[in-house]
């Protein structure tokens, strides 16, 4: 299994980015998929929840309005479409597989996104 991350970046408030994850080693569509993301000194976060097919989407309350989940079934990516973006929004992002009971059994190494003026 590999998930690689990309897209990060600097970018000043209230822009956007855009992240991809590039999946392999798994049947990609049988999975439910997250985006997780570390701000610095602070715990791990759940931004973004997509269930395997991609009809269901979940984001945490201080993403929601904000942040896009999708994926590409057929291209084995997932993507997190980020705008308005706020400082506070500055972390690590990892892409995660959602495992058996909900917890995450693949990581990828993360990428950074940095926002700042």
């Amino acid at each position: 299994v590999q998930l690689v991350e990309s897209g990060g970046g600097l970018v000043q408030p209230g822009g956007s980015l855009r992240l991809s994850c590039a999946a392999s080693g798994f049947t990609f569509s049988s999975y439910a998929m997250s985006w997780v993301r570390q701000a610095p000194g602070k715990g791990l976060e759940r931004a973004s929840t997509i269930n395997s097919g991609g009809g269901t989407t979940t984001y945490a309350d201080s993403v929601k309005g904000r942040f896009t989940i999708s994926r590409d079934n057929a291209k084995n990516t997932l993507t997190l479409q980020m705008n308005s973006l706020k400082p506070e929004d500055t972390a690590l992002y990892y892409c995660a597989r959602v495992g058996g009971s909900w917890s995450y059994d693949y990581w990828g190494q993360g990428t950074q996104v940095t926002v700042s003026s």
